[in-house]
């Protein structure tokens, strides 16, 4: 993604905390004068949930430390405060979410920037109102091109990637194909629908929505041909570019979905994106749940819950492989045939994050063995310095890490101590603006990208919300 911001934050340094440096990490920090709020004046906030602002202003006292406390209030609402752009079109919500700096709207981050906000939804009519718009403006997304990643408010608008070489529409920002597209808006449905259990979303356009997804699922399991979708770009960015035509190295069919892209949207070298299956097959038995519960619509159910199946023991099978040092683990990639790639990357779906999706649990063998791995030097991804340690991605290149890892990390573990030095390392990597980024170096956390990128941002304030319910005597110190 472009790293393009509308924003400019003054950043200054002061000298690193003993606290930290007994972690072993001994670069700057950066510190203001005083903890004033971040956020815009009230009347410049896209918008306001009074449920939200509730939570805001009881939780943030009890949080001990007063710089984490200063980014909770700063992060946890700038979903809210700025990008979504909310209306009422054809007598239904209609909710469009920029990811931040980037005019456009992905499926996969506007899922992650409003659900921390769910809880709050069974209370405030016009947070649930507001989510209804989201899950709607998803819907009309899909049905506009399924192989989608991001669009824009504006069917009309031509994208500055219009020149790709793949069937590029107006009103498609980007055609890179991703499972986790399709995932992210089941997810949100599922989750709205479980804490409200409001139904108005689920009307024909969400029905047709889903079988699309079936139909596009089936098709990237690529049993009959390589499918109707390939991409190509005039780029001299390698992992924007998919190579034998654009169609992706050959897989062998096996039951599991090709990704043609990570959710980085960064090229996958072998097809077979692990974590992204896995993902699919939680969001496939959750649609299923929909459609029998909601709709009566025990077919297309069965459907989704037969390539669920499928899809879980094909990863069962070819998903796992025995690693020298770290026994049974998930692979990041394979191609069917036998090859893997063995790595992980920041952006979720990852192997890390598979317990916040919902595929296993985080006490699971499999699992524990991966997040060994994947939180080591033996994942080419993982990088540690001065300023931190975590897992980066080809997307900002090596020895930059992304705050999501190590926010993912903070969510995946029932450790009080592996939490406690994740929210250590967050407090240290935001170089005095207040705010998350896409991704800092690994010895100055002072070099990062995209200052406003508000899917980090909602989740760092997930991860707090988290802890405050989980783990509340985390928040009573200093760190």
């Amino acid at each position: 993604m472009q790293n393009n911001s509308r924003r400019k934050f003054i950043q200054s340094a002061a000298v690193l905390t003993t606290g930290f440096m007994a972690n072993g990490f001994t670069s700057k920090a950066f510190y203001v004068n005083e903890f004033t709020s971040k956020r815009p004046p009230l009347a410049n906030r896209h918008f306001t949930s009074v449920a939200v602002n509730k939570f805001i202003d009881t939780l943030k006292p009890q949080i001990k430390d007063q710089e984490l406390a200063w980014l909770f209030e700063n992060c946890y609402p700038n979903t809210l405060d700025t990008t979504v752009d909310f209306e009422i079109i054809n007598n239904k919500p209609d909710t469009y979410v920029i990811t931040g700096d980037i005019d456009a709207m992905w499926l996969r981050d506007s899922t992650a920037q409003i659900t921390p906000y769910l809880p709050f939804a069974k209370t405030d009519e016009p947070l649930a109102l507001l989510v209804e718009g989201v899950i709607n403006r998803q819907v009309h997304s899909i049905l506009l091109d399924p192989y989608a990643n991001a669009f824009y408010k504006d069917v009309n608008k031509e994208s500055e990637w219009k020149s790709d070489l793949t069937v590029m529409k107006p009103g498609i920002h980007e055609r890179k194909w991703e499972i986790d597209s399709l995932c992210y808006p089941i997810k949100l449905s599922y989750e709205f629908w479980k804490t409200t259990n409001r139904t108005a979303v689920f009307d024909k356009e969400w029905l047709k929505a889903v079988g699309l997804m079936l139909k596009t699922f089936k098709e990237q399991q690529r049993k009959e041909g390589n499918g109707p979708y390939n991409f190509q770009r005039n780029t001299f960015w390698a992992t924007d570019g998919v190579p034998l035509s654009g169609y992706g190295y050959p897989v062998k069919p096996v039951g599991l979905i090709c990704s043609v892209f990570r959710p980085s949207d960064d090229a996958t070298i072998f097809p077979f994106l692990i974590p992204s299956n896995c993902f699919a097959v939680v969001s496939l038995r959750q649609a299923a749940e929909i459609l029998t519960s909601v709709y009566k619509n025990n077919i297309l159910a069965m459907e989704c819950l037969s390539l669920a199946n499928e899809v879980d023991a094909a990863i069962k099978k070819y998903g796992i492989i025995n690693h020298a040092t770290f026994g049974k683990i998930y692979a990041f990639e394979v191609n069917g045939f036998g090859s893997f790639n063995l790595m992980d990357d920041a952006n979720v779906p990852s192997l890390l994050s598979l317990p916040y999706l919902k595929y296993v649990s985080p006490e699971d063998e499999v699992y524990k063995n991966t997040r060994r791995f994947v939180l080591s030097d033996t994942n080419p991804f993982f990088f540690k310095g001065t300023a931190g340690e975590g897992i980066g991605g080809p997307h900002a290149g090596i020895d930059m890490i992304w705050p999501l890892s190590i926010i993912m990390r903070g969510l995946t573990t029932n450790s009080k101590t592996e939490i406690a030095h994740c929210l250590k390392l967050l407090k240290h990597s935001h170089a005095g603006t207040g705010f998350m980024h896409e991704a800092f170096h690994k010895n100055d956390a002072s070099n990062f990208t995209r200052k406003w990128f508000a899917w980090a941002n909602t989740l760092f304030g997930e991860l707090i919300q988290h802890v405050s319910i989980e783990h509340p005597e985390l928040l009573k110190n200093n760190y």
